[in-house]
């Protein structure tokens, strides 16, 4: 079922270890299994509604908002309503690797976004772009500084839910997506990429967790053809008090492409609900091996309308 415990052995002890911390943080998980799923002939039946026959305000489900975790959510945006995700800020510092050859690189992005519009009620439509991206690497065997800057492409998707968008302990969804190499200032791809994500979640009372993983069909950097990569991660998010929540992710990645080194970050947020439309996010990704980027702190916000 999974791309990437399939590939390797490695991926599946990971994915063992990551069940084993979902039910060490939610023990109600298996209460919540066991208990029947509330019935289907008592929901609303929203199959009729489209982009041009919204879904009526009185029946939406709960915004889902798609940030600022790497694990997208399985949910998609009821039809007929518009959401943007975006970060206001945001920084990436990347440091030395531990052969010494590349050296530190800081990039900073402006308002890099996902915009997404309900077509049906269990598909969406989105479009992720970054507007212009600045990078600065220095070179440690020469000393010298080299700068990029420009428009970082865009990767239009579709979310399609496939079981528990509108209830249910269980919900996934696939989410197709294409790299555009519409770049400018040699910054980002420049040859068309794509994937499949796998997104799914569990109803766990008290407790949002969701699980995700994803295959890439990337160029390879030496220029001979495309490789694969492969995604994992889990999130689990917590209520603090009133509007205020606090999450941790754990991400992993591993490439075929030969020479090129495990990803792995660990992930940590905090969200405010300002209303059942608009919530507000800050935090850090933070680099866990010498593939990762070492640190990348942002602020952003969720809004449906």
């Amino acid at each position: 079922m999974l791309l990437l415990w399939l590939h390797t052995r490695r991926s599946a002890s990971t994915a063992a270890g990551w069940c084993g911390l979902v039910a060490l943080l939610a023990p109600e998980a298996l209460a919540a299994s066991n208990s029947p799923p509330s019935n289907p002939e008592e929901r609303p039946d929203k199959s009729g509604y489209t982009l041009f026959n919204p879904t009526p305000r009185a029946l939406m489900r709960e915004m889902s908002a798609d940030r600022p975790d790497k694990t997208d959510s399985p949910f998609t945006v009821d039809a007929g309503p518009f959401q943007v995700k975006m970060d206001l800020a945001n920084l990436t510092y990347d440091g030395r690797d531990s052969s010494g050859t590349n050296g530190p690189l800081t990039s900073v992005e402006v308002a890099p976004m996902n915009l997404k519009v309900g077509l049906l009620n269990n598909l969406d439509f989105q479009l992720l772009y970054t507007s212009y991206r600045w990078e600065r690497t220095e070179d440690p065997q020469t000393g010298t500084t080299q700068r990029a800057s420009g428009f970082d492409g865009i990767t239009p998707r579709l979310k399609l839910n496939l079981v528990g968008n509108d209830g249910g302990f269980f919900a996934l969804a696939l989410i197709p997506f294409v790299k555009v190499p519409v770049v400018t200032g040699h910054v980002g791809i420049d040859s068309v990429e794509g994937g499949l994500a796998i997104p799914y979640a569990f109803d766990i009372p008290g407790w949002d967790v969701g699980l995700q993983s994803t295959i890439h069909f990337n160029r390879s950097k030496n220029g001979g053809g495309y490789i694969e990569e492969f995604d994992n991660s889990v999130s689990i998010g917590h209520s603090l008090f009133g509007p205020l929540s606090v999450a941790v992710e754990f991400f992993g990645s591993v490439s075929t492409e030969p020479g090129v080194g495990w990803v792995g970050t660990v992930d940590t947020w905090l969200t405010y609900q300002v209303n059942e439309n608009l919530r507000f996010d800050g935090g850090v990704y933070i680099g866990l091996t010498g593939a990762a980027e070492d640190w990348h702190p942002f602020i952003g916000l969720t809004w449906r309308y």
